[in-house]
């Protein structure tokens, strides 16, 4: 049996807020819980951020069908240029996602921010919604930054 190459999801986005703001809202309870993993339709009941290589978040997201836990652990935290860190939702798969996101320094003072996340390959049916929701996180950021 051949291993297959994880699926990459990659999503970029242009901000006006300088690259330590936009990288710090990641690891910030107060901010995190405006934008990460919350919908329209949620209420965010549960923001628990441990911000250190080796620390784990849990945000839980309560919808009209049901509370939502998202989790996983810091890998890399390089104020402010790149964060990584695994990604899981344990109620609907065991597998971990690696979120990766890389962000740019621009000379106008804003910042570009690129973020990939590898998928296990049984996932490729869901690359386009993740792309979807990982957008909307970020469009969610800018207004939470705002």
């Amino acid at each position: 049996m051949k291993n297959e190459e994880p699926i990459e999801v990659k999503v970029h986005h242009r901000f006006r807020q300088p690259a330590e703001r936009v990288f710090d809202a990641w690891l910030d309870v107060r901010l995190a819980r405006q934008f990460l993993f919350s919908t329209d339709t949620g209420e965010m009941v549960r923001c628990d951020i441990d911000p250190r290589v080796g620390g784990r978040f849990v945000l839980t997201d309560r919808r009209p069908d049901g509370d939502v836990e998202h989790t996983g652990e810091y890998l890399v935290i390089e104020r402010p240029r790149r964060l990584v860190f695994t990604f899981g939702i344990p109620a609907a798969s065991p597998t971990f996602d690696i979120v990766t996101i890389e962000i740019t320094p621009a000379v106008d003072g804003g910042c570009t921010l690129q973020l990939t996340a590898e998928m296990k390959p049984e996932w490729k049916d869901y690359a386009d919604r993740a792309r979807e929701g990982w957008g909307k996180i970020l469009a969610s950021l800018e207004s939470a930054l705002a």
